[in-house]
């Protein structure tokens, strides 16, 4: 059987008994990083045999894996934070065990969107995520001006390199909105800062941002 196992967004202390039970127990895990996999299963005292599964070697290992799924294998498939397949690799690996009508089960942990949706004090009622913001500045904006129009929270990941280019942006798109920055959640240095898009670029051209960012967009 397939274990899609969420791990740590940030304390380690995120991870849940029973994903520590699975990782104890599978035959082998597939890692996003097996350099980072290895530091949270060293904590644990978790002794597995990893193999790396990322978004440059996806299709290779997902047809590897499939093949040691069918003969009765456990494999658990961890990422560097969060669950798997939410933009991250795995929504590859399930697909195929879902194609082959071979078992799988989705082990439930820490999430940095709802995380941050819940901390931003905004409407919770309703929400889109929208996984990481373009590169792009051009598709940039017309994400924003989408979620600038919404009658729901948006939430978005960004980089902390292009935070303050996507602030900016925001000046013109929809200056007078609320806006939350989620920045190094359930980490000693964690933040939620709310403001409008000019108050956050003052404070973030001032203090350059680090860490794993989430962006949300007032309703």
């Amino acid at each position: 059987m397939l274990f899609v196992v969420a791990t740590p967004i940030g304390n380690l202390s995120d991870i849940t008994l029973r994903a520590l039970e699975v990782l104890k127990s599978v035959d082998v895990i597939a890692a996003e990083d097996t350099r980072h996999s290895g530091i949270l299963l060293k904590h644990f005292e978790i002794k597995k045999s990893l193999i790396s599964y990322h978004e440059h070697n996806e299709a290779m290992r997902t047809a590897q894996l499939v093949e040691r799924l069918a003969v009765g294998e456990n494999i658990a498939l961890i990422t560097d934070a969060g669950m798997p397949g939410l933009s991250d690799p795995g929504a590859r690996l399930i697909r195929e065990c879902i194609r082959r009508d071979l078992p799988f089960t989705i082990i439930p942990g820490a999430s940095s969107i709802l995380t941050a949706l819940v901390g931003s004090g905004f409407a919770t009622e309703n929400f889109c995520f929208r996984g990481f913001l373009p590169v792009k500045s051009g598709q940039r904006e017309r994400e924003l001006v989408a979620a600038a129009k919404r009658d729901e929270t948006t939430i978005f990941f960004e980089s902390p390199y292009r935070l303050t280019k996507t602030l900016s942006a925001c000046i013109d798109i929809m200056p007078d909105r609320q806006l939350c920055v989620a920045r190094e959640l359930t980490k000693k240095f964690e933040e939620f800062r709310r403001g409008t898009a000019r108050e956050l670029l003052a404070h973030y051209e001032a203090h350059a941002p680090k860490g794993e960012i989430l962006l949300l967009v007032e309703p």
